[in-house]
């Protein structure tokens, strides 16, 4: 436990940002009460989800995408740290660009929001039958409802960029997806059954 108060502590010193904790708690549920094994993060930070996901049972695997030299070298850090070496997979690389053989039961969306969309398709062939999509920030501290909380250009769009990934999945024939306030805003998303 000790190594995850350290991990949350740098977070805040750095102003990196981490999952909170009302959201982690909820998709460390979800991961339980879904025995789900294999997980795809897009976005390590610096390990802290990837860390907690790992922690929910003994056999499951993360794989986690960091784009971000820094913070990858700090996630490998923390991982190892934690003892998780053999179960977290942190690879440093453009997840746009990257090409996974694997298919996963959760794929778990928390990188540059302006390319939630992006990363949903071009994830989705990875999603195992059953899986299902989490995304996270889609409230961006309360932005996403009001933006008159903030008038800061770059942020404008980037609330912009959030909503428009909102009206995908609302709209997304493939998808059935459900939106909870947990944390800072999060998605379930699950592929309908083809017939």
């Amino acid at each position: 436990m000790q190594t995850l108060d350290k991990i949350k502590l740098y977070a805040e010193k750095n102003s990196i940002p981490i999952m909170k904790d009302g959201g982690i708690e909820f998709i460390c549920n979800y991961i339980k009460e879904h025995k789900i094994k294999k997980i795809l993060e897009i976005g390590t930070a610096i390990g802290f989800s990837a860390i907690e996901f790992a922690r929910v049972s003994p056999d499951i695997t993360v794989t986690t995408i960091e784009l971000d030299i820094d913070r990858h070298i700090k996630a490998k850090q923390n991982i190892h740290d934690s003892g998780m070496d053999g179960r977290i997979n942190a690879i440093l690389g453009d997840a746009l660009k990257l090409e996974l053989d694997d298919t996963f039961d959760m794929i778990f969306i928390d990188a540059a929001k302006g390319q939630y969309i992006n990363f949903f398709e071009k994830y989705k062939a990875n999603l195992a039958p059953g899986g299902v999509f989490i995304s996270d920030n889609l409230s961006f501290h309360g932005m996403v409802d009001d933006l008159t909380l903030t008038h800061n250009y770059s942020t404008i769009k980037l609330v912009k960029k959030i909503r428009k990934y909102i009206d995908f999945l609302k709209q997304n024939t493939e998808f059935s997806t459900s939106f909870f306030d947990f944390g800072d805003g999060i998605s379930v998303s699950i592929r309908k059954n083809v017939v």
